[in-house]
């Protein structure tokens, strides 16, 4: 099959990397502006397989030409054009699948295309990071194997081995991607009522093999279509994880309206967006570089199986080595939409439309394929008589 990996920055790089290694991938297409950086990435990876094109993705003539290239494309653009990519997809008629970013509501619109995937022949996973992604695949997994699901809880947290102050703290990918999740809405299934809580509340202490106690608070968008798809469960609810204190400081920011996309100030007679500065300063001191990090990782499943209380833990703790080029997030990031990708592509998800990936992709494959990149998904599982009065 021939794959198009839209998006030649970190994640479509290292998404490229991993399919070189299919051998149900013939040809890669990497599409990007910078078709110089693309090239010296490819020309690292001494692969055949890899051509690099060039795409200016806000034009929708060349989104086209590029995609109809191959039999899938992986989306690895900012999410603000995961809409636009799906749209397109369908139009010249090849699956796609993309990074995901559930802010504003961009997820729940391509699942409305579902009708004209299906009729083009077409299968479209969006969410297929992280979080949101992996731990919509895992629930989804814990869930089908219960007869009745009564909790989803989800925790995951990209962090550096080695923290230092004052933030404790490293990005790992887009900072404004981090200012959206801190500050809009977290949906959460309360009681078996949905409802929103303000993001970076919720704070609880979470321990991790390793880190010691860390904390873990709402974020937005990471149970992305889980509410849709479970929407009878008692509690249902995304927490990022975090050192401790980490949520504190930055609702501090929040609170002075450094995120605030409509501060602005007047600075020698120009005006200045507030969080474009903070973004700008925050990126220089939160450089990953050469530094180790982490993804912690727990989604935790319980209901009724058979008249027992079932509970299903899936755990991942993955850093990244001193001799890898590639993040820990890359990893876990890259692997996962790579994985699915070849998944659609080589005909082991054979149904058509749009899709969440909790509802598409099977689980045990999935943690399969993961393992074979070297990231260990754990499961465990422990039952109790449910007590009936």
């Amino acid at each position: 099959m021939k794959v198009v990996v839209l998006g030649a920055g970190l994640m479509g790089r290292e998404v490229a990397r991993d399919l070189t290694a299919s051998d149900k991938v013939e040809k890669i297409y990497l599409a990007d502006l910078n078709t110089d950086s693309a090239q010296a990435f490819v020309d690292s990876l001494n692969s055949s397989k890899v051509e690099v094109v060039s795409l200016n993705a806000n034009n929708d003539d060349e989104l086209r030409t590029v995609m109809a290239k191959g039999d899938i494309s992986v989306n690895a653009l900012f999410y603000e054009f995961n809409e636009k990519v799906a749209n397109i997809a369908i139009e010249v008629g090849v699956h796609s699948v993309d990074l995901g970013g559930h802010i504003g509501s961009v997820t729940d619109r391509i699942l409305t295309l579902s009708d004209q995937a299906k009729e083009k022949n077409v299968t479209i996973i969006p969410d297929l990071g992280v979080a949101p992604g992996m731990i919509n695949i895992l629930a989804g997994y814990g869930a089908s194997k219960l007869d009745r699901v009564e909790s989803i809880k989800l925790y995951v947290g990209g962090i550096p081995t080695k923290p230092e102050p004052p933030l404790n703290y490293t990005r790992v990918f887009s900072l404004e991607g981090v200012f959206d999740h801190y500050t809009e809405p977290s949906k959460v299934i309360q009681d078996g009522k949905l409802t929103e809580v303000k993001s970076l509340s919720g704070v609880e202490p979470f321990y991790f093999d390793q880190y010691g106690v860390l904390e873990a608070f709402y974020t937005s968008g990471g149970i992305s279509t889980l509410y849709k798809t479970f929407p009878n469960v008692k509690t249902l609810e995304y927490k990022t994880i975090r050192y401790k204190g980490h949520a504190e400081k930055f609702q501090l920011l929040a609170d002075l309206g450094f995120f605030d996309k409509e501060n602005k100030v007047e600075i020698d007679g120009q005006e200045v967006k507030v969080r474009d500065v903070v973004r700008e300063a925050l990126k220089k001191k939160l450089y990953l570089g050469d530094k180790q990090d982490a993804v912690v990782l727990r989604v935790i499943v319980a209901g009724e199986k058979s008249g027992e209380q079932v509970t299903y833990e899936y755990e991942m703790n993955i850093k990244r080595e001193d001799t890898q080029s590639m993040t820990a997030m890359a990893r876990a990031t890259a692997c996962t939409i790579a994985a699915v990708a070849v998944m659609v592509g080589s005909g082991v998800i054979t149904e058509r439309g749009v899709f969440p990936p909790e509802s598409i992709v099977p689980g045990s494959e999935y943690i399969e394929k993961m393992a074979k990149r070297d990231v260990i998904i754990k499961e465990t599982s422990h039952k109790s008589s449910i007590v009936k009065w």
